[in-house]
């Protein structure tokens, strides 16, 4: 009695997949389950406080005219995470343990324990930058209203689209995320689409923040899914 009291129990706690706005991830774009669908662009950084002032006046009037050419909301995000040196001290040590020369045996010991010591002290952080691009049906204003609002009438089934409707969402996406891309190189600022292996690397990462380094997400190819 109580292992079946206890079974309608686990039965009755939703699963994580429940919780999450994400339907799935395929074709590098991310399908939301209200149908729309996101791309997501790693882009490099500047220090813009190291330009002088005609530069920065520069890169500041190519951010404006960038954002004015949008006519569809962006999501820039920068994500903070703790520096993982392990696997580069592992190596080290790899490297140390083979090494002949006592000397440089040494001095690669040396210098393995000041770098595990200095990340230990200033609790050094790496910083990522995301822009997100979206799209959704009725944002598209190259479509007629009425075709705009009968593509998401239905949001629950248009997840599951037939492969001609994502394919069609896909393709407007896509010609979003080049124009995108564009406008951040006009501030010298280099932007590497994810593809659908690392989109899973990334929402597992932001998700699983704590066990991500200790359990890294094994290749797409490898992964069982549960439905």
């Amino acid at each position: 009695m109580k292992n079946k009291q206890a079974d309608k129990k686990k039965q009755a706690i939703p699963s994580t997949k429940h919780n999450l706005m994400i339907n799935e991830i395929k074709s590098d774009c991310v399908v939301m389950k209200d149908g729309t669908l996101r791309a997501v662009l790693m882009v490099s950084s500047i220090n813009f406080a190291l330009k002088n002032e005609d530069e920065q006046t520069a890169i500041i009037s190519s951010y404006v005219s960038f954002l004015n050419s949008l006519d569809y909301p962006l999501q820039i995000l920068i994500q903070s995470r703790a520096l993982n040196i392990g696997p580069y001290l592992e190596n080290l040590r790899k490297i140390e343990n083979e090494q002949t020369n006592e000397l440089l045996r040494v001095q690669i010991a040396d210098y393995r324990s000041f770098v595990g010591q200095l990340v230990e002290m200033g609790n050094i952080t790496s910083k990522s930058f995301y822009v997100i691009v979206p799209y959704d049906p009725l944002s598209n204003k190259n479509k007629s209203f009425w075709t705009r609002f009968t593509e998401v009438l239905n949001p629950a089934t248009a997840v599951h689209l037939k492969e001609t409707r994502f394919l069609e969402r896909k393709k407007s996406l896509d010609t979003r995320v080049r124009l995108v891309e564009s406008g951040l190189q006009s501030m010298n600022l280099q932007a590497v689409r994810l593809d659908t292996q690392s989109l899973i690397e990334l929402y597992y990462s932001t998700f699983n923040p704590d066990i991500a380094l200790s359990e890294p997400l094994p290749e797409l190819n490898k992964i069982q899914v549960e439905n």
